[in-house]
């Protein structure tokens, strides 16, 4: 907050924020006749699509007081945006200007009264917000003055002689150091204590608690050649420090840190090993791009050792932050320094942050093709290569400025830099819980080794990262040499050089599209280079993602947006990457650029021709969420159907994007290590809430799964029919996520918490450490524990002893299958296939839960012959069934004897192969409520007895968390550690909330997943507000979640089933029939005749519960839409199926009229309806909801029936034609998927 103050002498208190859609009608309203004379007519939405940074200064009401949009090319159109450059050395006498460190003005807009003040505000900010720019440049008619605002600040920049260029148009600037000076850097001194400590005091007590009172002024007195102190200072006064020592423990940064790109932070030597010898490992890409970055660094190496000031960009964005002396203690070689226990993860660890780090750059994994790579082997996770050369790196061992001064942190670089002239690189070291301030925002963060349990993130800067020489151009034949020494070392790097190839000979595809090529380089170096093409499938994106979260597509044409093929650059300039797609943008004439993400094939194999080659400019992209997609009925659409671009199947990819507006804008990165235990649909769901918020980056994401991440599938398996779906997530969402690039992966199980080293035991006694640590294995089938009952004594089970609470501790057959997820069905599969599909025996599935008919079902279907399937049921829990439905379990009851399948009821499993050893199970003995039975037995299937698996319950016992049955949690889902949370079927409430028949199991498994995300994002997302406590009267109140419950799969005699119901605690379908307030239910067809369809609409005529039974395959994800819908939505449902005039509600729903309700942006239409009807529309006239409030109070007197008078209300005045204007609306700019529709314009 800024107080601007006017000519007058009043003052306003202004905010200054980048601009918002909703600013657009404040903004115009400041445009006056001197602002279209200076800047022209302008489009301001138009404008705000396309400007790189858009600033609004808004007063304490939130109203509009001034704005600025600021491009990276002239106003006026003055010249093209690709030549200004050029044109500006030409005509102009000051030759500094380069798109690297200038910006144009293209709006001003302010409140007369204050346009002084904000005219300055405004400039303060975009300096410090984009701290590379040193020049703003505005071109003005000649015939215009700038007026007291702008011309305050502006200076007329004079034209070279014999320019014409000024007879039209005057070029203004505004330089930097007339607002935010480079600050003057010096050697610290002992008197610039007193300064100094108020900034550390109030920044962080810890130094002052840890080393005392005068710390600050002991180190300043300790400097020798190897410590030096450095101030920045003020008019005279410091107001920033810092600390730096050419002494580093370079070993234990070796161990911990794959610190390859950059050489080993050393000397490159003759004696370096960077590789495993041939004889035990063929060559990696990992140890491959070690020789890269040397190459590449060692030619800018021999250069930067002499950089002239004028040669350096150090300007860069910063922030004020105090880093802790924990540095000191990590990095410097006398230090006392724990050593680094040997402490791996798993050996399937995944390095997610290869889309972040510079590694991505040399080395030649492909991200796009195959996701992360994977560490197969010990030997390969244990091998660090050896440098033998002299340590070429320095270390900020402390750190401070004061906030007022915090962008301009990196000019200590330069000064730091000469204090070592023999060194290259400038590392820093913060804890994993510190936020990455703006100073290390210009480093390069190191990825750390997968056998790293050092709770430090390690940032590096190169010398060379200082040259402000950084220039981006296309390219041209004789870069071909040089690019391909860049990038030789790329698995895909022919890929690269055939599309450049291409570029300078044709500049377009085989196709016909068009190509562009470029490269980035610095003291006439290549160190960068980038593939585009035209994005020629833009109608499917648009209409398969959601983009326009972030552009308003109409704004666009189709030849602004870009595909990126290809993007490599040095790691050194990392920092710089942002830079070069915008110069990418303006050169190609583009304003977006995406980035597809493929799945890995099941060979592990690259996907040609999708396969792009790897991008290290991901990290700067937000990945944009896949919109859920209508499944159409197109034989009876016909021509109405949407267009084939948007309806076609290909082959699903996760899609990134930037553009012109994101350019400038910061993400957040969150370092804390967050370790997800289990990937159950909840800890799926939670992870992709994280990965998909577009202004956050997760660095340390880690998945711990005994299966890896699921979604891998090979094409046309069956195995997923076993068990039944929840339809949370398939192969396709996955393939739409691309978890596998933002997160890591521990393809193991937990065995152990060490809650006081917060760090996970997995097999073998290896440690995931973390710093947020959420539970969520859900419950999984355990091997049954046998009743132990002779069954020749004709034992009944009243007579045994009932032993399904006990955990079975004997061996465990290798016939027995109890399967959890779909890689255990895929083992099950190939095991039926190899030993049991073409030979003799039984199989038993046991068990009285659905999955029983998913899985007779899919044995029927492997060929094998009812005969040979026996179902067994255990006596139920309770008294409702699995299908819950007479109706349906009539059918599947019919469908089981017609395929000559056994079905036995309540029967006990009590004892395999007589009582002798298990292994494996031939038969299966069972005691019932009469005479017991035996069975042969080639296959086991189990599901009975779901609960938490037991190495997870020893694990969590272990640890002293509190476990009652479940693992107790409390609503915000903490365990009895703060550090701990947990969700899903694993967990259940305390006992202080009095509910314990209520848990996550209730409830829908993907919302919890995102409620627990949105409960942890409050701690790393800065835009958003501070939680508070619930008062004390609702903080014994558990959540309610409203998301519904799904079931869905195929049932024997190939019947399709779904069940739709909304959360809650289950009864007998019959009992809730009788209940008074039970609403409505329609039924069309027969669950013996395959076309059974049941909606329950419930008191408040919302639908409440569906259950579809057909033969025919169904649009599941269309009919989940019908779920909380209000039946007069649904085309008049009840009075229409009252009328007679619904005879199949699956022909009901498949008609034009439908399709709305299944479009994903169908909600949004809702509240923006609703918000109509709630919101006063007009002076002096009640809203509706107002209307009804006083009916209900008695406020209003009537002559006519409520009803009649609200509708009455609602049609005469504002409300009918707003609403009818936003449903048009959104018909019309919906209409590549919902052509069906008339809308204005076309009838």
């Amino acid at each position: 907050m800024t107080a601007v103050t006017s000519a007058r002498g009043r003052t306003e208190v202004v905010n200054a924020r980048r601009t918002e859609s909703h600013d657009v009608s404040g903004i115009i309203s400041l445009i006056t006749y001197f602002t279209e004379k200076t800047f022209g007519r302008i489009n301001v939405i138009y404008l705000l699509e396309k400007a790189n940074l858009a600033v609004t200064l808004s007063n304490e009401k939130n109203e509009v007081i001034a704005h600025a949009a600021f491009l990276d090319y002239p106003n006026w159109n003055i010249v093209d945006q690709a030549d200004w450059e050029s044109f500006l050395h030409e005509n102009y006498s000051d030759k500094k200007c380069t798109p690297l460190n200038t910006l144009f003005m293209h709006l001003f807009v302010a409140n007369n009264e204050y346009v002084v003040g904000c005219a300055q505000e405004i400039i303060r900010t975009v300096f410090n917000a984009v701290p590379e720019a040193h020049f703003i440049l505005l071109f003005v008619p000649s015939h215009v003055d700038l007026g007291p605002g702008l011309g305050t600040f502006f200076e007329r920049m004079m034209s070279v002689p014999g320019s014409t260029v000024d007879v039209d148009f005057t070029l203004f600037v505004c330089h930097r150091h007339h607002h935010c000076p480079q600050l003057y850097i010096r050697k610290a001194r002992v008197e610039d204590h007193d300064d100094l400590m108020p900034i550390f005091t109030h920044q962080n007590e810890i130094l002052r608690e840890t080393y005392g009172e005068y710390f600050l002024a002991e180190l300043i007195e300790a400097q020798d050649e190897k410590n030096h102190a450095v101030v920045c200072e003020d008019d005279g006064t410091a107001v920033g420090f810092m600390s730096v020592c050419s002494e580093v423990n370079i070993q234990l940064l070796h161990d911990c840190f794959d610190l390859g790109p950059f050489h080993g932070l050393c000397k490159p030597h003759p004696d370096d090993i960077l590789k495993l010898p041939q004889e035990s490992s063929i060559e990696t890409d990992e140890e491959k791009s070690s020789q890269t970055s040397e190459e590449a660094e060692s030619v800018l190496s021999q250069n930067s050792e002499c950089i002239s000031a004028h040669d350096m960009d150090i300007q860069m964005d910063t922030k004020t932050e105090d880093v802790l002396s924990q540095t000191l203690d990590i990095v410097t070689s006398h230090s006392t320094t724990e050593s680094v226990q040997n402490n791996v993860s798993e050996e399937g660890v995944n390095n997610v942050s290869n889309a972040e780090l510079p590694i991505d750059d040399v080395i030649g994994t492909d991200l796009k093709a195959a996701g992360t790579p994977t560490l197969e082997t010990d030997e390969r996770d244990s091998f660090h290569p050896v440098y033998r050369g002299a340590v070429t790196a320095f270390c900020v061992q402390l750190f401070c400025i004061d906030e007022k001064h915090e962008t301009r942190s990196l000019d200590f670089l330069q000064y730091v830099f000469n204090l070592f002239p023999d060194k290259d690189f400038c590392i820093i070291t913060v804890p994993h819980l510190v936020p990455e301030f703006l100073l290390i925002q210009n480093f390069v963060r190191v990825n750390p080794s997968s056998n790293s349990t050092l709770d430090h993130e390690l940032y590096v800067f190169h010398r060379a990262g200082l040259l402000k020489s950084f220039k981006v151009r296309a390219a041209t034949t004789s870069d071909t040499p040089a690019v391909e020494m860049l990038i030789k070392t790329l698995d895909l790097n022919e890929s690269v050089l055939d599309d450049l190839k291409v570029f300078t000979q044709a500049r377009r595809d085989p196709d016909g599209t068009p190509v562009q090529a470029f490269v980035a380089e610095v003291l006439d170096q290549i160190v960068g280079i980038s593939v585009i093409k035209n994005e020629m499938d833009i109608e499917y994106i648009r209409s398969h993602y959601n983009i326009e979260d972030f552009i308003y597509f109409n704004h666009h044409q189709q030849e602004e947006h870009g595909h990126l093929y290809h993007f490599a650059l040095n790691p050194i300039f990392h920092h710089y990457t942002k830079y070069f797609l915008k110069e990418i943008l303006r050169l190609a004439y583009k304003s977006c650029l995406y980035y597809p993400i493929y799945p890995q094939s099941v060979d592990g194999k690259f996907q040609n021709p999708y396969a792009h080659s790897l991008t290290s400019a991901l990290h700067y992209m937000v990945p944009v969420r896949p919109r859920r997609q209508i499944v159409y009925p197109l034989e009876k659409l016909g021509i109405n159907a949407p267009s084939k671009q948007v309806s076609k199947d290909q082959l699903s990819y996760a899609l990134n994007h930037i553009n012109r507006k994101l350019m400038l804008e910061p993400k957040v990165c969150v370092n804390a290590r967050i370790v997800v235990v289990g990937a159950s649909n909840v800890g799926i769901s939670f992870l992709e809430t994280l990965i998909f918020c577009p202004h956050l980056k997760f660095n340390n994401l880690t998945l711990i799964s005994t299966h890896g991440l699921p979604g891998k599938n090979p094409p046309g398996s069956t195995n997923r029919g076993f068990l039944i779906h929840s339809h949370c997530f398939n192969d396709k969402d996955y393939a739409l996520m691309s978890l596998c690039s933002w997160v890591n992966v521990v393809v193991d199980k937990m065995t152990g918490i060490d809650r006081a080293a917060k760090h996970v035991v997995v097999s073998k006694g290896k440690k995931v450490p973390y710093d947020h640590l959420v539970l969520c294995t859900g419950q999984q089938y355990q091997v049954p524990c046998l009743t132990g009952a002779d069954i020749s004594k004709l034992w009944t089970n009243r007579e045994v002893i009932h032993r399904c609470k006990q955990r079975y501790t004997g061996e465990v057959p290798t016939n027995l299958f109890n399967l959890s997820d779909d890689q255990d069905c895929l083992k099950a599969e190939h095991w039926l296939k190899e030993n049991f599909i073409n030979s003799h025996g039984n199989v038993i599935v046991y068990g009285n839960t659905i999955d029983i008919y998913s899985t007779a079902q899919t044995l029927l279907s492997l060929g094998i012959h009812g005969s040979r399937i026996h179902l067994v049921q255990p006596p139920l829990s309770s008294n409702v069934t699995c299908l819950n439905n007479n109706a349906i379990e009539k059918a599947v009851k019919e469908a089981l004897s017609t395929n000559d399948v056994c079905v036995y009821y309540d029967s006990m499993l009590a004892q395999w192969n007589e009582g002798d050893h298990p292994d494996p199970i031939t038969c299966a003995s069972f005691t019932t409520n009469t005479r017991p039975f035996k069975l042969q037995c080639t296959a086991f299937f189990n599901f009975s007895n779901k609960g938490v698996d037991y190495e997870t319950f020893k694990a969590i016992n272990d640890s002293c968390l509190v476990y009652d049955g479940r693992l107790v949690i409390d609503a915000n889902f903490h365990t009895n550690d703060v550090t701990i949370r947990a969700a899903g079927p694993l967990t259940k409430f305390s006992n202080i909330y009095y509910a314990n028949e209520w848990t996550h199991s209730n409830f829908s498994s993907k919302e919890i997943g995102f409620q627990l995300a949105a409960a942890m994002l409050n701690l790393f997302d800065p835009t958003l507000e501070p939680v508070s406590e619930p008062p004390e009267d609702l903080d014994r109140l558990i959540p309610m979640y409203k998301g519904c419950k799904i079931q869905g799969g195929v049932l024997p005699g190939g019947y399709n089933y779904l069940h739709i119901s909304k959360p809650g605690i289950l009864t007998r379908l019959d009992v809730q029939i009788t209940q008074p307030n039970y609403g409505m239910e329609i039924i069309t067809g027969d669950a013996t005749k395959g076309n059974y369809f049941r909606i329950h609409v419930n008191q408040y005529c919302m639908v409440e519960t569906i259950t579809c039974f057909s033969k025919e395959p169904f649009p599941v994800s269309n009919y989940v839409c019908l779920f909380g819908q209000h039946e007069r939505v649904l085309n008049n449902l009840c009075s229409r199926w009252k009328e007679g005039l619904i005879k199949d509600l699956y022909s009901y729903f498949r008609e034009p009229w439908s399709m709305a309700i299944y479009h994903d942006r169908f909600i949004d239409l809702k509240k923006e309806l609703r918000q109509i009807l709630i919101s006063s529309q007009g002076d002096g006239l009640p809203s509706l909801d107002q209307l009804v409030q006083q009916l209900v109070d008695g406020e209003l007197i009537l002559s006519e029936k409520p009803k009649k008078y609200l509708k009455r209300f609602f049609q005469q005045n504002i409300y009918k034609r707003l609403v009818e204007g936003n449903i048009l609306g959104y018909l019309n700019y919906n209409s590549y998927h919902l052509p069906m529709y008339a809308w204005s314009g076309i009838v």
